[in-house]
C-alpha cells in the first residue's frame, strides 16, 4: 500500500476509530499524515477555481480521461495547465465517481408503467366505481413528541365507503411498513367479509410501490390490480384529502405522544373512531361502517 493510499484510508475512518490507533494499524507516522493533509489542502486551495469546470466536464463527458479533459479545459475554458495537475485533481475530488455515475436502469415494473402510459392509472379509466372496487394509499408524515420527532403513516382507504381498511405507523417509509398496513387491511376484509380479489389499489410511483416485494405480494399472491398516479399527488386527491383531514383532527393528540408506541396507540384509536363513529357528510352523515351495512342492506333487500 502506498503512502497516498494509507492517507486516504486513514482519512476515511479515523473519526470513527480515533487517529492514533488507525495510524498505528497502517504503520503511518503522525508527521507524514499531517504533511499530506496540509499539502493536499494547499493543493486544493491553489486550484480551487478549476473545480467547477472539471466537474462540468466530468458530467458532460463521462467517458473522458485526463487527456481529453485537459484538451477540453484548454479549448473550452482557456486553461493551460500540466496534465499531472488534472490527474491529481481528479483523484483529490473523486471526479471519477461523477464520470462513472449513471442513472440506474428502470425496473421491469417501471418499464411496464412507462409502456402503459395513461393506462397505468386504472382508476381514470373507470366510468363508475363500485362499493369495494377501488382503494387508495400513500405515505404521510406525522409530527410527535411536541414536534421534535417525525414518523410515517400509511393508511389504505376505500373509495366509496371511506373506510380505512388498514394502516401502519413507523420511523421509515419503506416496503416493510407498507406490507404491514396491507396485512392489517386484509384482516379488516376478513372481519367484515369484504371481497378484495380484483380490487384496484391506487397509489403514486414511489419506489416502495414499484418494488418487487410490494407488487409481487399484491399482484401475484393476493390478486389485486395496481393503479399508478401519473402526476403525483394530483392524481391521488382522495388520499391527499384524507391525510390532510386526519392529521388536522388529530394534530394535538399526535404532538402529545412522547414515543412511537404512544403515537401508534393514538393513531389506532383515531382510526377506530373514524371507521365506526365519525359521521361523514359524503356518506349521508353515516360512519363508514354504518354506510357499508346500509348499502349491503339495500343490495340484499332492493
Amino acid at each position: 500500500m502506498t503512502i497516498e493510499q494509507k492517507v486516504a484510508l486513514v482519512e476515511s475512518v479515523w473519526q470513527s476509530y480515533g487517529l492514533t490507533p488507525v495510524l498505528a494499524a497502517v504503520d503511518l507516522t503522525k508527521s507524514t499524515w499531517y504533511y499530506h493533509c496540509n499539502h493536499k489542502l494547499r493543493y486544493e486551495e491553489k486550484y480551487a477555481d478549476l473545480r467547477p469546470e472539471l466537474e462540468a466536464i466530468a458530467r458532460q463527458h463521462p467517458a473522458y480521461g485526463y487527456r481529453r479533459t485537459l484538451m477540453e479545459l484548454r479549448e473550452a475554458y482557456g486553461y493551460r495547465i500540466n496534465h499531472k495537475v488534472v490527474q491529481r485533481l481528479q483523484g483529490l475530488w473523486d471526479l471519477s465517481l461523477l464520470r462513472n455515475t449513471h442513472l440506474p436502469k428502470p425496473s421491469s415494473i417501471r418499464r411496464v408503467i412507462l409502456a402503459a402510459g395513461n393506462r397505468a392509472n386504472l382508476v381514470a379509466q373507470l366510468d363508475s366505481i363500485g362499493l369495494f372496487e377501488v382503494a387508495y394509499t400513500d405515505f404521510t408524515e406525522l409530527l410527535f413528541a411536541d414536534g421534535r420527532r417525525k414518523a410515517y403513516l400509511m393508511p389504505i382507504i376505500g373509495h366509496d365507503c371511506k373506510m380505512v381498511y388498514g394502516w401502519a405507523v413507523g420511523e421509515s417509509r419503506n416496503t416493510a411498513l407498507a406490507l404491514q398496513a396491507w396485512e392489517r387491511a386484509k384482516a379488516t376484509f376478513r372481519q367484515y367479509n369484504i371481497p378484495y380479489k380484483g380490487m384496484i389499489l391506487h397509489h403514486d410511483q414511489d419506489s416502495v410501490f414499484t418494488s418487487y416485494e410490494w407488487s409481487g405480494q399484491l399482484l401475484l399472491v393476493d390478486g389485486l390490480r395496481l393503479s399508478y398516479a401519473l402526476q403525483g399527488a394530483k392524481d391521488n386527491p382522495e388520499m391527499e384529502s384524507f391525510n390532510s383531514r386526519f392529521k388536522s383532527e388529530g394534530h394535538s393528540l399526535f404532538l402529545c405522544s412522547q414515543d412511537l408506541d404512544e403515537l401508534e396507540a393514538v393513531v389506532n384509536c383515531q382510526m377506530q373512531y373514524y371507521n365506526t363513529e365519525r359521521r361523514h357528510s359524503g356518506l349521508g352523515y353515516l360512519s363508514p361502517l354504518a354506510y357499508i351495512n346500509r348499502m349491503r342492506s339495500l343490495i340484499n333487500n332492493p
